[in-house]
């Protein structure tokens, strides 16, 4: 067996069914099924034991939050790959047909992000893999795009870990997802790490998947997402970013994060932006920074590059998104 599908779970019982059976139809069957509950309060344990009682489960003893879950769904698995899978996705039959084919290209894959398609607007795509730019943020490719768009294969700069294949082996080195996430930005952190030490993150865009958004925090923006989303974007430049590309990328960075903070203050969060930041800074020496180490200076300045790049492409992106409109 090469892979274990590893799904998180907290209160999600209402997703279970549709998740399952679209696994239930892979074209590839050789895989095993595995479910880590986060405390759920909504009668999800005892669902999953009378309706799925060959699936196994895992109860965790209070909500931990989606890094803690895959680790422990991680570190449980036997395979070589873990698929994390959310709840509120329902999958191509070809979906781990596709995803293992995508990852055995090279031993210096990390990961592999499936073409995450809207679930409610099927035209339209929810995400084909993350990008990261030097204003710190971090974005869904291809969100809102047409579905009928990218087609090709490539390298992005992190798997969305809500529909994405990882090779397990490497979690050994690079270090396992950060459990102080809790939630939100947690698969960018750990693909930057991976960069680091030279791995590659790839999109396969005949790994389909449907996915409803938000499907435990229940909306795009709420106050809770907004501040662990703003934390936690300050632990993932203070951890990744060594002291040089910390002062580099200080300006862009500055302005990055007040451009979102009056982006939110138009949304009505920008009080949960602002506390999620001082929260980032105050606590940021806590939080285990990557080791410097000099045979990694190339895939620094790779880094580098890709960040700025990111950058360009995105306001290149939003602009034309916003003639399109007009």
């Amino acid at each position: 067996m090469k892979v274990t599908i590893i799904i998180p779970n907290y209160n999600g019982k209402h997703f279970m069914e549709p998740c399952l059976a679209a696994l239930a139809s892979q074209t590839y069957r050789d895989f095993k099924i595995l479910v880590v509950d986060n405390a759920s309060s909504d009668g999800s344990v005892p669902y999953m034991k009378e309706h799925y009682p060959d699936i196994e489960l895992i109860e965790l003893d209070k909500n931990y939050g989606f890094s803690k879950a895959v680790n422990v769904g991680i570190l449980h698995a036997k395979t070589p790959y873990v698929i994390l899978l959310n709840n509120d996705t329902t999958v191509d039959s070809h979906y781990v047909e596709e995803l293992l084919k995508a990852i055995e290209v090279s031993p210096d894959i990390f990961s592999v992000s499936s073409k995450m398609i809207q679930m409610y607007h099927p035209e339209l795509i929810d995400s084909a893999g993350d990008i990261y730019t030097i204003f710190g943020w971090g974005i869904c490719r291809g969100a809102g795009r047409p579905v009928t768009e990218y087609t090709t294969p490539c390298d992005v700069f992190s798997a969305c870990a809500g529909a994405a294949i990882y090779r397990r082996s490497v979690f050994e080195k690079i270090g396992y997802f950060d459990e102080n996430h809790f939630a939100y930005l947690e698969d960018i952190d750990i693909g930057y790490r991976a960069k680091i030490y030279g791995y590659k993150n790839t999109f396969c865009p005949a790994a389909l998947v449907c996915h409803v958004g938000s499907g435990t925090s229940g909306s795009k923006h709420n106050a809770f997402k907004v501040r662990l989303a703003a934390r936690n974007n300050i632990y993932v430049v203070y951890k990744n970013m060594p002291f040089l590309q910390l002062a580099v990328n200080f300006l862009p960075l500055f302005t990055g994060y007040i451009i979102k903070y009056i982006f939110f203050i138009r949304k009505g969060f920008g009080k949960e932006y602002k506390a999620g930041l001082m929260e980032g800074l105050k606590t940021r020496k806590a939080q285990k920074k990557v080791p410097f180490h000099l045979c990694h200076l190339t895939h620094y300045i790779s880094i580098e590059a890709e960040l700025i790049s990111h950058t360009f492409s995105c306001v290149k992106s939003t602009l034309s998104h916003r003639r399109l409109k007009k």
